[in-house]
């Protein structure tokens, strides 16, 4: 599974790239405003620190407003992946963007029917919200099979991009599913690392060690 890190926090990537965590970056408005910076100017700072795909998403509602966005966003590096909302324009958008040549990331995604619409316009990613279901009482995980059997279906080479991910258990429960690729903050792919019987076994390990008297260094 790839990991992407959800965030513009320039600093929490380049901690995790560093550690090899990084396969890809997503951003969109929220996280850019978040992060208090020009749109362009962090994208790019972004696009240069990891090598693989950077979202960046676009804002206009009509698919003419959004093709030229996602074109001039498309510019800031190689490695940019155009962010479209997965509406009738946003996939008359992913059409076009696809066909110039970038790579697109269909986002807002919380059905089966828009995952293989998605696929369909040529989206290289579609990126379902499995948190956003889960908050209204809907099963996101769910959504995942759903779409990973669809796709298996029928070999579409779009792939999923598991987002909105709020804890240690989505995560795991993409990987086990399937998802190709997941989402996340920087502190929940940390958390990843955590286990309370690690904790025990090393707080015994170092207790036994005081008592050996040694020391390694």
């Amino acid at each position: 599974m790839k990991f992407f890190v959800d965030t513009a926090d320039v600093d929490a990537i380049a901690e995790l790239n560093d550690l090899g965590m990084v396969d890809g970056v997503t951003t969109n408005p929220s996280l850019i405003l978040k992060s208090g910076r020009d749109i362009l100017e962090v994208t790019k700072e972004i696009a240069d620190m990891v090598s693989g795909p950077v979202s960046a998403e676009v804002v206009a509602l009509k698919a003419d407003e959004m093709i030229a966005e996602g074109r001039k966003l498309a510019q800031i590096a190689d490695n940019i992946a155009v962010k479209v909302p997965l509406t009738w324009d946003g996939l008359k958008a992913c059409n076009v963007l696809t066909n110039d040549g970038h790579m697109v990331n269909v986002t807002l995604c919380f059905s089966g029917n828009q995952a293989l619409l998605a696929a369909k316009a040529g989206a290289t990613f579609i990126s379902p919200f499995i948190g956003r279901l889960d908050d209204i009482n809907l099963d996101g995980m769910q959504l995942i099979a759903d779409i990973r059997q669809i796709y298996d279906n029928y070999d579409f080479e779009t792939e999923i991009l598991a987002a909105s991910i709020r804890s240690v258990n989505h995560a795991f429960e993409a990987a086990r599913i399937g998802s190709d690729v997941m989402t996340a903050p920087p502190d929940v792919i940390k958390k990843m690392a955590q286990h309370p019987l690690t904790d025990k076994g090393l707080d015994a390990f170092l207790k036994d060690w005081e008592k050996t008297g040694q020391k390694i260094l």
